[in-house]
């Protein structure tokens, strides 16, 4: 089990990411969570099978057709246990 915190910047608001990273996180069967940041990005937790997670992380890397990402830090953390995955407000 791997857990993965990104904080992705550039146009990623307003063009559906964080729906389409929820969409994109159940067909890999990866859990976590996917918000909003007050500076205009949007932060994501992912946690999973490990290829599940590179999975997400390459996704993010590109994002929806309409996203353009900037840039993307990538944040190693230790699994949890979440189950499911949500958009958070």
């Amino acid at each position: 089990m791997n857990r993965v915190r990104v904080i992705v910047s550039g146009r990623v608001q307003g063009v559906s990411f964080r729906d389409a990273c929820r969409r994109k996180a159940i067909e890999h069967r990866v859990s976590g969570w996917v918000r909003n940041r007050a500076d205009g990005g949007v932060e994501a937790v992912f946690e999973g099978a490990p290829g599940a997670v590179q999975a997400m992380v390459a996704w993010s890397r590109l994002g929806p057709p309409a996203a353009t990402v900037e840039q993307i830090e990538l944040h190693q953390e230790a699994p949890s246990g979440l189950d499911g995955f949500t958009i958070e407000i």
